[in-house]
């Protein structure tokens, strides 16, 4: 019978698929013949792992090409390839006597048989890869990222379904590795094709292989022999075709006889018994409008006795994936359910190739067939192509491939590891491990000693050399050296760095905090005692803001003295009588109410106008000045409330205007040159420059500069200059 392999606009469209292959195969004259001609003194007298004669293999994987549609230039690669593996200099011989296209599509096909080897080998050995079914999916990228253009795909498609042909016709068991890659990568590949029926010969095979006894029980339940059955679908086409044309209806009816593996499926994905498996005989009905779709929908439902429970219309209502039909199950007469589906050719070609993703929807299915759902994210990338034809035209059209921004290598044991175009070693040991990207110190590339920026290609092999312990170089972020190329692997190296400057800022905090204990005499504290006393929820807390200068060490001193006794009537008394009424205090602080009232500035925080202060009275020291938002101040107020006292600056200006010291503190990445950068915007600021100290720790400098202003808030502009030094990554006032 003609099947719908033989029928459908598909089907037919094979050839001409093949026929785009091969716009870059240059016609040679008995170029078949001479290919055979120069691969068998390589290969007629070799296995393959499978057993097989590899000449006896070539000619098969030829003629299947050829039964495809396939001419003879690509009939005659298929011995290129098997030959390739032989020669020293592959690219250059083939290239001599074929032509550099050849030569490149030879190269190329057997790198991939190479990895696909490499893979099926590792899950034969039984290693454990992360995730089988994300390992099924990568393969399935490697296969496209290797295929440039579809002669690769052709190649391989036939190369696979020969082997199972092979050890069906010899009664031998495949290796479990190569039917599954046949039915999880290569028949859906078919599928996507339209070549049905590889897809349906793959599929039977390989489950025949995988489940020997499930499929001969399916087997068994068909009480049609094939030929019979299929013999039946073929009559009832033509008589549907016919009748519906008689009534005006213009409709291609394609016959789909279901194979076992697919029987298998509809039983497991629905859980039905086999005598409720309705499309064991089906139809498809193609016509060119919708109203034709239900012209013919109801001319069915006349002619023959519908299960109601079997009809949905999907044109009404289309399935989230934008898939539009009209689907139906019928009974002949001698009761046996046909399952006929209705659509126009558009929602045809949608289904079939269109964003809908026919791989997503047949191979996976919104009613949850076992493997990948259609919003997995291989499907979520694969199921937008329109279809691998129109991909492909687009790349000989465009010169760039779908998946020339990725590339895919394996580990030692084969698992497949998706990477970022450019990609480094480095990068390679960032995906499979953060631990041993920051412990990287070595690669090999398919056992070759690399240095660690060498970019990686498709289906290499790598192996990291990693030490026990220790963290990434900061060369690794210099974009000038290409050491990385993947965005998540940057993000982990600037976090190990962030993080130590982390620690080294906390270790920085825990040794001034430990020396302020030891200078006070109160090394018996604890730690994490004194930081709840402080207001911090640990003492790791408390030592990273001291270590960043941003709290200052007079507040632990205050904690740990012994308050001072309230002061005596009498002392309030002195405070009063004024001397001097006519002078502005030498601080420039006046106290407010008191004049000539002896003042200090706190060294805590050193204030400057026009900055808000506060007065606390000391004794034998006089009013020592706070800014008002010092937490020693409020510290001192509240243990004191009572000797605070209201102050404010002076007015003196010009050549009498008094100047102030005040600490800023500068955090950059340490370079030669720095700190003379900073001194001079403080020069061009006319600020003086009275003290620095500076500490730098594996490439961090921290410095405090003091310097002496009379307007603390020109000072905020001058930090925003120092912040465009480069190098600087904060200034800011202590």
């Amino acid at each position: 019978m003609k099947s719908l392999a033989a029928e459908s606009p598909e089907q037919g469209q094979v050839p001409e698929l093949i026929a785009a292959t091969e716009q870059s195969l240059p016609v040679q004259a008995d170029a078949l013949a001479r290919a055979r001609a120069f691969a068998e003194p390589f290969i007629a007298g070799e296995t393959l792992d499978t057993g097989e004669n590899t000449l006896a293999h070539a000619d098969a994987v030829a003629q299947i090409l050829k039964s495809m549609g396939g001419s003879e230039a690509m009939q005659a690669a298929s011995y290129l390839v098997y030959a390739s593996s032989h020669l020293n200099k592959p690219q250059e011989v083939i290239a001599k006597a074929f032509g550099e296209n050849y030569a490149a599509l030879a190269i190329e096909t057997t790198k991939l048989v190479k990895v696909q080897q490499q893979t099926r080998e590792a899950q034969d050995a039984g290693r454990p890869l992360d995730d089988p079914k994300l390992q099924t999916e990568n393969v399935r990228k490697m296969l496209l990222a290797f295929s440039r253009d579809l002669r690769v795909v052709m190649l391989r498609l036939a190369s696979r379904l020969q082997t199972l042909r092979f050890h069906a016709a010899g009664k031998t068991v495949a290796p479990p590795s190569v039917a599954r890659e046949a039915l999880d990568v290569f028949a859906p590949l078919a599928n996507r094709l339209g070549i049905w029926q590889v897809k349906w010969e793959m599929e039977d095979l390989a489950f025949r292989f995988l489940e020997p006894e499930t499929y001969k029980q399916v087997a068994g339940l068909l009480d049609e022999k094939r030929r019979e059955r299929e013999g039946y679908v073929e009559q009832l086409r033509s008589r549907l075709e016919a009748e519906l044309k008689s009534q005006g209806i213009q409709a291609q009816v394609h016959g789909r006889p279901k194979h076992i593996y697919s029987i298998v499926k509809k039983m497991r994905g629905k859980s039905l018994e086999f005598d409720h498996v309705f499309d064991v005989r089906a139809l498809r009905v193609i016509v060119p409008e919708v109203k034709d779709c239900y012209a013919a929908l109801s001319w069915v439902h006349d002619q023959f006795d519908a299960i109601g429970s079997e009809f949905d219309d999907y044109i009404a209502r289309p399935k989230p994936n934008g898939y539009q039909s009209l689907h139906t199950v019928v009974r002949d007469d001698a009761g046996r359910p046909i399952e006929i589906q209705i659509r126009t050719q558009a929602m045809h070609d949608h289904a079939e190739h269109g964003v809908a993703a026919h791989w997503a929807y047949k191979e996976a299915g919104s009613k949850g067939y076992g493997g990948v759902s259609a919003s997995g994210a291989y499907d979520a990338k694969i199921a937008v192509l329109r279809q691998l034809l129109a991909w492909e035209r687009d790349l000989a059209g465009s010169g760039a491939g779908l998946f020339e921004d990725r590339i895919y290598v394996l580990t030692p044991e084969a698992a497949i590891v998706e990477l970022p175009q450019g990609a480094t070693p480095v990068d390679f040991a960032y995906t499979l491990h953060t631990s041993l990207g920051h412990r990287c110190r070595g690669a090999r590339v398919d056992g070759v000693q690399v240095p660690l920026n060498t970019p990686l290609q498709n289906g290499q092999t790598v192996e990291i050399t990693a030490a026990k312990e220790g963290g990434p170089s900061r060369d690794w972020l210099n974009a000038d050296l290409k050491f990385l190329a993947s965005h998540r692997a940057k993000a982990k190296v600037r976090a190990w760095f962030n993080e130590q400057v982390k620690h080294e800022t906390v270790a920085r905090g825990r040794e001034l905090v430990e020396k302020l204990l030891q200078r006070e005499g109160k090394t018996a504290v604890k730690l994490e005692d004194l930081a709840t006393q402080l207001g911090f929820k640990s003492a790791e807390d408390l030592f990273a803001v001291v270590g960043k200068d941003e709290f200052s060490l007079r507040n632990i001193e205050t904690l740990l003295r012994p308050a001072e006794a309230p002061l005596a009537p009498d002392d309030f008394l002195l405070l009063k009588k004024p001397r001097h009424p006519d002078r502005t205090p030498k601080g420039g602080v006046l106290v407010v109410g008191i004049d000539s009232l002896m003042t200090q500035l706190a060294r805590c925080c050193k204030p400057a106008p026009p900055d808000a202060i506060g007065g606390f009275v000391t004794r034998g020291k006089g009013v020592s000045i706070h800014r008002a938002d010092c937490s020693n101040l409020r510290e001192l107020a509240a243990r004191n409330a009572e000797r605070l006292i209201e102050v404010e600056w002076g007015s003196a200006k010009g050549a009498d205007a008094a100047v102030y010291p005040v600490d800023v503190s500068v955090e950059a990445a340490d370079r030669q040159g720095l700190l003379r950068d900073i001194s001079e915007v403080f020069a061009k600021e006319k600020m003086n420059v009275i003290g620095v100290q500076t500490q730098s720790v594996k490439g961090t400098a921290w410095m405090t500069f003091t310097v002496e202003v009379a307007d603390s808030a020109r000072l905020h502009k001058v930090l925003a200059v120092v912040s465009d030094v480069r190098g600087v990554r904060s200034a800011r006032r202590r």
